[in-house]
């Protein structure tokens, strides 16, 4: 009887490397060519410039892929898709009023907006803010003038996997991701990642 247990045991730990073994090789394969780099703080995946026709448009949170499209209402009232600003680069930023984080890079986001030729959606977690009223607030405080998208039941953070906010993604004007990065940006940052951008 313990020998039959031994060896169930001994074959279950066998198919589980096989299996972990070829997850493992398909997920490197899917992120082979990608380079990965630590700028203070952040962890960030490096852009690459793939927009040069060879690669297919897949939609996905990776470097190189589509960034997958959106629609959802401004503070004001209106309705926006990320795919509206195709042709314009675009910062796409996830935040929230109560994220220490979030509220150090705005005033570097309002400098970025207002000096460089750049789109920014700032998304709004707005499911985990204490009140709505704590977003116009926010906005009026920092005297932002860049479009505050509300994501009210968190479907686009979903979408893009978002886990530590502020969470930002540089979009091309093709509309592909150039750059990730989580945690705060700052001005420089932010300049140095458009500029590579077309």
């Amino acid at each position: 009887m313990k020998k039959g247990i031994i060896i169930a045991i001994i074959v279950g730990m066998f198919v589980w490397a096989v299996y972990d073994f070829v997850l493992q090789s398909d997920e490197s394969t899917v992120t082979s060519g990608e380079d990965y780099e630590v700028k203070d703080h952040l962890t960030v995946n490096g852009s690459g410039d793939n927009t040069d026709g060879g690669e297919e448009d897949k939609v996905g949170l990776e470097t190189g892929n589509m960034a997958p499209d959106f629609e959802l209402s401004t503070l004001g009232g209106d309705t926006v898709k990320l795919s509206d600003f195709r042709g314009k680069r675009v910062m796409l930023n996830f935040w929230a009023t109560w994220c220490p984080p979030c509220r150090a890079e705005m005033p570097d986001m309002q400098k970025f907006h207002e000096e460089k030729d750049i789109v920014i959606l700032a998304v709004n977690l707005t499911d985990t803010e204490a009140s709505i009223q704590d977003i116009p607030d926010f906005v009026d405080e920092f005297e932002l003038t860049f479009p505050i998208l509300l994501d009210e039941q968190t479907a686009v953070a979903n979408e893009y996997q978002i886990q530590p906010i502020p969470t930002s993604f540089m979009v091309d004007s093709n509309g592909r991701i150039q750059y990730k990065a989580f945690g705060a940006l700052n001005y420089e940052l932010m300049v140095q990642e458009f500029e590579k951008m077309q």
